[in-house]
């Protein structure tokens, strides 16, 4: 079987693409067991930085890489954090951190206008020269709470509240989240695409 870089070195987020990716054709490795050193993320959207880390993992490892950039979008905060959600509370910020200066930032905030949803972009690199790297894209809407709930997930999973369940996504399954999160949405589509091309 075919390996394929996973471009990250957030646990979180590996254990949620492994599982999404465990009837793939290929298997997933994540880039540490390369050795695959962190690369800057220095695009303004989604969409660059998936790039970025894809083409910096498959250029280390000589192997297809994907990557996965992904971010919580505040409309109140015009939709900060964004592209900078892993560090809304600066660099090396824990998760904790960054809840926490969400949280005092929506502090006056009624809740029905702290409207937000999780954005994922999922890019799929052949090769590091790969020209045309496949991209494909997942959203979730929610509401941001000023209390966390549930111990499942990451990130900003215990304050990303799902009105139609009456939940947050740190209180859902795993199986349960990988089916209607972001990152599942994007991998779907990712699935979709490869079926086209024959994969």
């Amino acid at each position: 079987m075919k390996r394929l870089v996973l471009a990250s070195n957030n646990p979180g987020k590996l254990r949620e693409l492994g599982a999404l990716l465990s009837d793939f054709d290929y298997e997933p490795v994540p880039q540490a067991e390369f050795g695959v050193p962190e690369v800057a993320e220095t695009g303004t959207t989604f969409v660059e930085n998936a790039i970025i880390k894809a083409r910096h993992a498959a250029a280390h490892t000589g192997l297809p890489a994907l990557a996965d950039d992904s971010g919580i979008v505040v409309d109140a905060l015009g939709g900060a954090p964004g592209v900078y959600s892993a560090r809304f509370a600066g660099p090396g910020a824990s998760d904790a951190d960054n809840n926490a200066l969400l949280v005092e930032k929506l502090r006056d905030v009624p809740e029905a206008e702290r409207g937000a949803r999780y954005r994922a972009v999922i890019a799929l690199m052949r090769s590091a020269a790969d020209p045309s790297p496949l991209i494909c894209e997942g959203s979730w809407e929610g509401r941001i709470r000023l209390e966390p709930a549930g111990d499942g997930g990451f990130g900003y999973d215990p304050y990303f509240y799902l009105p139609e369940l009456d939940c947050t996504s740190a209180e859902l399954a795993a199986d349960d989240k990988n089916r209607r999160s972001h990152r599942g949405q994007a991998l779907a589509a990712l699935r979709a695409r490869l079926a086209e091309h024959g994969v």
